[in-house]
């Protein structure tokens, strides 16, 4: 587990009171470290749900094409160092705790997004990396990562409700932000559909990048087989990747993107004889993706933040599973499990290892036992099952 005074005080910097959103922190502290990102190229990939996805098969893709790639995704699911790759291996701890301290002294008011974007940055050169996988956190334009030079190419993964607060209260909107991450005579690649995609081609056209889609260029975007990770929705992030991957002339790496792995995305695992199902769904888009791709449950163990669309998550599991357990996904606000019990039927525990030990106890030998809500709970059902 990622613990200690260092990662307490960047963990602090997250959503602290006074800090400004954008790319112009980033593009500040970025300049203080000596602009590392001048010395590498970026895939940057924004959308609402499947850039997490999107980047691992990138980065599978890049690494077996021969290219020294580097990775930056977010959230972690159990590691803070899972959030910055290089060649293919997690960023070493100790290389944290030196940023950590430099960052007190240096840039004690940053954010806490800003600081691992910049943290990724300068591991990127310090490692020789070429090419780097860059995930948005939230938006486009309004993202920090829209500080990052370099881009080879843009690629804009899906568009739906989350994170309106900041981004808007409209599908349009939404689109508009993170379609204007496109920059002029970059490439921007998109799998959007329906009013989204009217959107990302007014956008691409005004800022005079060119637009690749599946209708536009469908030989970028085949798929040979389907990509291990299960799920429809997984299909259409697969063939983002491959059309990047074919543009920028790293067909050698197709197979290897398609085989590329993504814990916590209906990620199958085992316990007590019962078969448990794992998915970060914390939105209603993702929500719905999840729903469509499986059948049925047994028993639904969830929880969400407070912060989050809950009803609109929720709603589309519901018809899923017959028995219903909530909890509280970690630390920070959580929408109330005996509320949510309440509303929809089934138990609740705020303690989440009465919550899993409920759930399991409830799923018969042999049935489904479907983990959701968010990624956080994901994270840590999966650390317990581990242990167990």
């Amino acid at each position: 587990m990622t613990s200690g005074p260092a990662y307490d005080w960047l963990f602090s910097r997250t959503r602290a009171a006074g800090q400004t959103r954008g790319p112009q922190p980033a593009r500040e502290l970025l300049d203080r470290l000596g602009a590392p990102d001048q010395q590498f190229r970026t895939l940057r990939v924004v959308g609402t749900n499947g850039k997490g996805s999107t980047c691992a098969m990138l980065e599978a893709g890049l690494l077996a094409a021969g290219v020294r790639a580097g990775r930056f995704t977010s959230p972690h699911l159990h590691r803070f160092e899972e959030r910055i790759r290089t060649l293919g291996q997690e960023l070493d701890p100790a290389r944290t705790l030196e940023f950590v301290r430099w960052a007190q002294r240096e840039a004690p008011d940053a954010a806490f997004f800003d600081l691992t974007l910049a943290l990724a940055a300068q591991a990127f050169v310090q490692d020789g990396v070429e090419l780097a996988v860059v995930e948005a956190g939230v938006g486009g334009q309004s993202d920090a990562t829209h500080a990052l030079a370099n881009v080879d190419a843009v690629l804009l993964t899906s568009v739906g409700l989350d994170h309106t607060a900041a981004l808007g209260s409209t599908v349009a909107e939404i689109a508009a932000d993170k379609a204007r991450a496109a920059r002029s005579g970059v490439p921007l690649l998109s799998t959007v559909t329906g009013e989204a995609l009217a959107v990302v081609e007014a956008v691409a056209q005004e800022m005079g990048a060119p637009l690749h889609t599946p209708t536009t260029h469908p030989e970028l975007f085949a798929l040979p087989r389907p990509p291990a990770l299960a799920g429809e929705h997984q299909r259409q992030n697969a063939a983002l990747a491959l059309a990047a991957l074919r543009l920028l002339g790293y067909d050698d790496g197709l197979e290897a993107a398609l085989a590329a792995p993504w814990p916590g995305r209906l990620e199958p695992l085992s316990c007590q004889g019962r078969r448990v199902l794992l998915d970060g769904a914390h939105n209603p888009a993702a929500a719905q993706a999840l729903a469509a791709s499986l059948s049925s449950a047994d028993v639904l163990l969830f929880g969400s933040f407070a912060r989050k669309d809950t009803a609109q998550t929720l709603a589309p599991l519901l018809a899923l599973a017959p028995q219903r357990v909530f909890t509280v996904p970690g630390e920070g606000e959580a929408t109330p499990p005996h509320d949510l019990a309440a509303q929809w039927g089934g138990e609740s525990y705020p303690d989440l290892q009465q919550a899993l030990a409920r759930a399991l106890e409830l799923t018969p030998p042999g049935g489904t036992l479907l983990v959701t809500g968010s990624l956080y709970l994901v994270g840590t059902v999966r650390e317990q099952l581990a242990s167990s």
